[in-house]
């Protein structure tokens, strides 16, 4: 850790994503003293870097946006990526959020010295007492480990890292993997290329897309009576909401499947590719993928479906499982994220030093997603087992904004100077999860998917319906927490704290301090709810 004089700010941001954004925005109007650092040069997070050819959401637009921030001039039901892109550097720029932003600034560690987070960033090196992980789960590629990948002469990259200036034109291209980026992009390269060798290891459901351009005079509506924005959003809020039983009871989801089994044989009509096609565990086991251009992409002459995964790489040759072969000038991979083992968890270290990777072991655990035990004043945004199969990104991070700020609140009205989640509660409320997650078509659906880590468990999904989950993760309790008074002196060093203690000397929940060093409006200042 680098000794240099740090930059002091009361609250550190990781990430300018969706979930970065939204904390600041709410942080700044509840007057707290703070910094976002963010490792591009423009905010955005996945939607930024996320540019390829048919990149859109797969949640209607009316609910992939914060509530306190509409957009009445979606152009699509389902937005296109530009326009997500374009709808988060408006909202980070109407709520003056851009002075408060380090661009490309990258952190390589932070580190709770016992008073204070310390982090070490590309760009100088900061101080905060409270740390906000914003860096969300769609933001490091996974790269399957093929042997002679290196050697490969041609072009590869990752859907999420698009070689824009590679000219796919009259190419042999082999696509790998077919999930929610694949079944965006195929359609749109397939016209381009010589030929298109699609590589499945797993058929996945698609079921058709209700997408189309917002007339008018809905965006009028939108714009000048604002409920009627409203009611629409609740109106599509509540129909997910309704879906959401189905995750929780596979035998109701395997009759919505039908729906998926109609559109698989409306669109494909040579019974051997439909075969390839046809999934065999139950719909949402694996993320929903919805498309209408996807099957028909597939029924192109040149195009080539092989439902093998990749063994090898050699020369310009890739080798599927079975041994069958294809020489293509690139290899483009459309296979996901590191969503179970997150890399910024290497870079965290908690009060008995071990990183936030070591104390995970290859399972992310958090108590409702937010706080992990051992890390003082760290909140995770997007955290653990707090992603949905039918909802918005949107509506979690709205839910744990409310908490983060109850709990901002609560620790400046009582002036503690940490809170640390116990160690018995964080436990308690994941074996729950886990013990629910058990019936959900998640994990009794039949399939393999990356809601699953490399332990076997779903470290990944929420249980239940995102009506719980704003009820459940809404309020900050303190009895679930160690709290820390402002007066009390810290240990000089974190190695008086043994790991996995579950408190330590002046760790309580006392309320008799009364000095507040997180408030720039002054004590007894309440921070405004989202």
């Amino acid at each position: 850790m680098t000794t240099v004089e740090a930059q002091a700010v009361d609250v550190l941001v990781v990430g300018a994503g969706a979930s970065g954004i939204g904390a600041a925005i709410k942080l700044k109007e509840a007057g707290f003293d703070l910094l976002v650092l963010e490792k591009g040069s423009s905010v955005g997070g996945t939607w930024r870097d996320n540019t390829y050819p048919g990149c859109a959401c797969d949640i209607p637009s009316s609910l992939y946006s914060y509530s306190f921030a509409p957009n009445p001039d979606w152009g699509r039901v389902f937005a296109e990526q530009p326009e997500i892109r374009a709808y988060l550097e408006r909202t980070a720029h109407r709520f003056g959020l851009v002075p408060l932003i380090r661009f490309d600034t990258t952190v390589t560690e932070a580190r709770w010295d016992g008073q204070h987070w310390q982090v070490d960033t590309s760009n100088g090196h900061y101080t905060a007492r409270i740390l906000v992980s914003g860096t969300g789960p769609w933001h490091e590629p996974l790269l399957p480990d093929l042997p002679g990948l290196a050697d490969f002469p041609g072009e590869i990259f990752h859907s999420s890292r698009w070689n824009h200036d590679y000219d796919l034109t009259g190419k042999r291209v082999a696509v790998v993997g077919t999930g929610a980026s694949a079944i965006q992009f195929v359609p749109k390269i397939q016209p381009e290329v010589a030929r298109l060798h699609l590589f499945q290891r797993t058929a996945s459901w698609v079921l058709p897309k209700v997408d189309h351009r917002m007339p008018w005079i809905e965006r009028t509506l939108f714009r000048y009576v604002p409920l009627t924005q409203r009611w629409y959003r609740n109106a599509f809020y509540g129909g997910l909401e309704a879906f959401s039983f189905a995750f929780r009871h596979p035998n109701v989801m395997k009759v919505i499947q039908k729906a998926g089994l109609w559109n698989l044989h409306r669109s494909i009509k040579d019974p051997a590719l439909r075969e390839a096609l046809t999934p065999d565990f139950v719909l949402g086991c694996k993320r929903l993928l919805m498309s209408n251009t996807y099957y028909p992409a597939l029924t192109k002459p040149n195009v080539e479906v092989l439902p093998q995964a990749i063994a090898r790489v050699e020369g310009n040759a890739v080798i599927a499982e079975d041994g069958t072969r294809r020489e293509v000038d690139a290899i483009i991979f459309g296979t996901g994220f590191h969503f179970s083992d997150p890399p910024v968890a290497k870079h965290v270290f908690g009060a008995d030093g071990r990183s936030l990777d070591d104390v995970w072991q290859g399972s992310p655990q958090a108590y409702l997603g937010t706080a992990v035990h051992g890390f003082p004043n760290l909140f995770l945004l997007l955290g653990p087992n707090l992603g949905t199969g039918h909802s918005s990104a949107f509506t979690i991070i709205e839910t744990q904004l409310r908490y983060l700020l109850d709990a901002l609140n609560t620790m400046r009205r009582n002036g503690w100077h940490s809170v640390e989640v116990r160690r018995p509660v964080q436990e308690v409320f994941n074996t729950e999860v886990q013990e629910a997650l058990s019936t959900t078509v998640y994990n009794a659906g039949g399939c393999m998917s990356y809601y699953i880590d490399a332990n076997g468990r779903n470290s990944t999904l929420w249980p239940w319906s995102t009506v719980r989950m704003t009820k459940r993760i809404k309020d900050f309790s303190a009895a679930d927490y160690l709290t820390e008074p402002t007066t009390t002196p810290t240990p000089t060093t974190t190695s008086a704290r043994r790991p996995g203690a579950e408190s330590t000397p002046g760790r309580s929940a006392s309320r008799s301090s009364r000095h507040c060093t997180t408030c720039r409006s002054g004590r007894g200042a309440r921070p405004a709810r989202s």
